[in-house]
């Protein structure tokens, strides 16, 4: 289990990253502080979002 939930944190962690650099850039805030404080939020976003994938694909739990 916890190599499926690294690789999934893998994949997971950057897309979440991303989607809020993108957000921060959109809403005009284009100094160091907001984009790193948005990558940070979406690594950690990633964290439960990744454990929540791997109990859903190895248990077979539904939402």
């Amino acid at each position: 289990m916890p190599r499926l939930f690294m690789l999934l944190f893998a994949l997971i962690g950057p897309s979440l990253a991303g989607v809020g650099i993108i957000a921060v850039l959109t809403m005009g805030l284009v100094t160091l502080k907001p984009i790193l404080a948005a990558a940070a939020l979406g690594m950690a976003f990633g964290v439960p979002v990744a454990w929540a994938v791997m109990r859903r694909l190895t248990l077979g739990e539904t939402v």
